[in-house]
């Protein structure tokens, strides 16, 4: 089982089997160069997916551009490829890979550092022959086995298998994690990544020891130091509890925030105009952001994970990050006696 991990930390360039999650659109270069630079695999994520396309590509490239140098450790860039709430494919996908890979070609200690695509929310096969010819790893997110088996016979090298309670853009069903993960192993010969639910070294631990190649956050790595947004939404997180979490409509599927004024009463109000969908995903973005970077916990719209609830400090990258291989490493440590009075029983 631990060859499974160390050979994909292996491919990707890192020293622990950890990966941080895009959290798109709102910047996330400062977190991403501090977890790439603490041995795990930075994400950049994708800019406003309603930015114009001149505009888009530039703000991916010199957030790609800066964690590479910064960093000076392996990264990988998150692009959703899902369809709007219309039904129409995002535009923003195509440019954004495009994007991405003509960066990868151009060389230098960015194409160097870049080491992945993960892609999310619809279908990746059309993307991902392109991604691998490029040099790059193409790991897709995926809510379901059978989503699983088929991003994997489209030749997608890894999957991320994501329960619903993670934060952020979800699934149209509810499987949880721990229903999810072990299916999803054992059907794909692929590796598979986890995330859904996932704080400390023991759940790390859980995902190994299950067959896993590693584990992806999101909403622990938004409470760290390096985190660029803003302290209030880091305390929100810290500060709520079970039931503080909730789904509302997100641009292309569900997405799961935190209870407050904007999802309780503002989006409702908003939404009971008859606002056009473009318009609705603008506010939401606007709101997003006012949240993120302004710090406003009430009006703006707060992303996390049910995990929120188990998160109890802001922490540095590097201490977070370390904590958790020593909490693993104990816990494995520790399993001896168990294995043996398990192994007792079949005897």
């Amino acid at each position: 089982m631990g060859a499974v991990w160390q050979a994909l930390c292996g491919r990707l360039g890192t020293k622990y089997p950890i990966m941080q999650d895009g959290m798109g659109p709102s910047p996330t270069t400062s977190l991403a160069t501090a977890v790439s630079a603490a041995g795990g695999l930075g994400s950049v994520s994708t800019p406003g997916l309603l930015t114009p396309e001149a505009e888009l590509r530039k703000k991916l490239r010199d957030r790609m551009e800066q964690v590479a140098v910064d960093a000076q450790g392996s990264f990988a860039v998150n692009i959703p490829v899902g369809t709007l709430s219309s039904g129409e494919m995002l535009p923003a996908s195509e440019a954004c890979i495009d994007e991405a890979i003509r960066v990868k070609l151009a060389g230098g200690p960015v194409g160097e550092r870049f080491a992945a695509i993960t892609t999310s929310a619809g279908f990746p096969g059309g993307f991902t022959e392109r991604i691998k010819e490029a040099g790059l790893l193409h790991i897709h997110k995926v809510g379901s086995v059978r989503h699983a088996v088929k991003a994997a016979e489209a030749g997608v090298d890894v999957v991320i298998a994501s329960g619903y309670e993670m934060g952020g853009h979800t699934h149209l069903r509810p499987v949880s994690t721990m229903v999810l993960a072990p299916q999803v192993i054992a059907e794909v010969d692929i590796p598979v990544i986890v995330s859904g639910g996932i704080h400390d070294g023991y759940g790390l631990a859980a995902m190994l020891a299950m067959g896993a190649a590693g584990i992806a956050m999101g909403t622990r790595f938004i409470a760290t130091e390096e985190h660029e947004w803003h302290r209030n939404y880091k305390q929100y997180i810290v500060d709520s509890r079970e039931w503080d979490d909730m789904t509302y409509q997100g641009y292309y599927a569900p997405s799961r925030g935190l209870r407050n004024k904007a999802l309780l009463e503002d989006l409702p109000a908003v939404k009971a105009t008859g606002i056009p969908v473009d318009e609705l995903n603008q506010w939401k973005e606007d709101r997003g952001y006012l949240a993120q970077m302004e710090g406003d916990t009430e009006a703006g719209i707060v992303v996390a994970g049910q995990v929120a609830a188990a998160i109890k400090d802001i922490v540095p990258v590097r201490v977070l990050l370390e904590r958790m291989m020593d909490q693993a490493i104990d816990l494995l440590e520790n399993t001896s006696a168990s294995l043996a009075a398990l192994k007792a029983t079949r005897a």
